[in-house]
């Protein structure tokens, strides 16, 4: 929403807007409360589903945060050690903070159809035209313009997880749920379907009574369902083994052979913790068009997409989530995806992407290829092992050469 359409949202929400504010005398607390009323407002005008403001403090949260890291959970996300002191105080992303106004947005939209033959599923967060991210700042500068607009001595930053900020403690802390036995953010009325955004004030305002209590009981659900035990504990996550990161974050190596079945068929990201939660049955659908599900992403074509070379896969996925994995790690997921799904008829797919230039992508369709072929695909395999030069893609050759010969035993 440009400019003119930002201006014209103001004027046409003065009336709500004013109401709230009542007279413009009292004390500061009254002030503080009004302010903090017409904020959210504002926020709920700009398409946010759930506004809650939280005091710019240390979270709680920061120390298991640190724990979490020593134990090597992250994987390869270095990005976290690198800057794991910023995440103590919102100071270190803006240094005037006072208050931070956390906020959720909807991407709940219909249900999945089932995945047959060579499909595979991608996350439902990644189903529409438009990277979230983009969604979420076009509505976090609204949301600033409006802010400034009436209060011009008020500084704003937005957030939408790319700083260095513990979104889930401050969302807790202002009162929009609790965190789930599987990391998330959760609430009775929006279930985990949604995405966290934070609008740094540096403003002092009135904050909301934060969430203490947790409301998952002794359901374990979702820790029993995750196919690789990524989770070491109730809220303790294993980042190595969960399916999102190796689909998305591992993106420049092989995922490990022992986690590969459990990937199932995912092929970006995962939703089978949120999908099993009680919390997720009656949620609402998003109201945000970007993220209605594109009928070619929901579910993917796995051989089809094996197909893409770098300015097609560009083309297809450079303004949605799925650009994050890359062509080559999003290929090498297909390629287990088929591996796993037992359909034959992915053979030559894969058998015409083991002279991709990715070593990537050869390796994993080497492991496939393991999975699904036959005495001829055996012997295509070995042909191939006498011309690979890459020291990881010969072993995949080497190791899916010898599960056919244990399996034609």
């Amino acid at each position: 929403m440009g400019t003119d359409a930002g201006s014209s949202l103001a004027l046409n929400n003065e009336s709500t807007v004013e109401k709230i504010m009542g007279e413009a005398t009292g004390s500061t607390a009254d002030e503080q409360s009004r302010k903090s009323a017409v904020i959210k407002q504002m926020a709920s005008d700009c398409g946010f589903d759930l506004a809650g403001l939280a005091p710019a403090i240390t979270p709680a949260g920061f120390h298991h945060f640190l724990e979490w890291l020593n134990q090597g959970y992250a994987g390869e996300m270095s990005y976290l050690e690198r800057r794991k002191d910023a995440y103590q105080h919102p100071q270190h992303v803006m240094s005037s903070v006072r208050s931070v106004l956390m906020l959720t947005l909807n991407y709940r939209t219909e249900e999945p159809p089932p995945v047959t033959g060579t499909e595979a599923r991608v996350s439902r967060y990644a189903w529409g035209t438009t990277d979230y991210h983009k969604v979420i700042r076009k509505k976090l500068k609204q949301l600033s313009r409006l802010i400034r607009e009436k209060y011009p001595a008020c500084e704003t930053r937005g957030v939408v997880d790319t700083a260095p900020l513990l979104e889930r403690d401050f969302a807790q802390l202002a009162g929009l749920g609790w965190i789930g036995k599987n990391t998330l953010l959760l609430n009775k009325s929006e279930g985990s379907w949604f995405f966290l955004a934070g609008l740094l004030l540096s403003d002092e305002l009135e904050y909301d009574e934060p969430h203490h209590s947790s409301h998952c009981g002794t359901c374990t659900r979702c820790l029993d369902a995750c196919p690789t035990d990524a989770f070491v504990a109730g809220g303790v996550l294993d980042a190595r083994k969960c399916i999102s990161y190796l689909t998305i974050e591992l993106r420049d190596q092989p995922i490990p052979q022992e986690l590969r079945p459990g990937l199932e068929d995912w092929a970006f990201g995962c939703d089978i913790c949120q999908d099993v939660c009680p919390w997720n049955r009656k949620t609402p659908l998003s109201r945000e068009i970007a993220f209605q599900p594109v009928e070619t992403y929901a579910p993917l074509d796995a051989c089809e997409l094996l197909s893409l070379d770098e300015v097609q896969f560009r083309e297809r996925f450079q303004s949605t989530p799925m650009s994050r994995a890359g062509r080559a790690g999003l290929l090498r997921n297909a390629a287990i995806v088929l591996g796993n799904r037992g359909d034959v008829s992915a053979v030559p797919a894969l058998k015409n992407v083991l002279n991709d230039r990715e070593p990537l992508i050869r390796g994993a369709a080497a492991w496939a290829l393991g999975k699904l072929g036959d005495a001829e695909v055996q012997t295509f395999l070995k042909e191939q092992l006498a011309v690979e030069p890459e020291p990881h893609v010969r072993q995949e050759l080497q190791q899916a050469i010898a599960d056919m010969n244990i399996q034609s035993k």
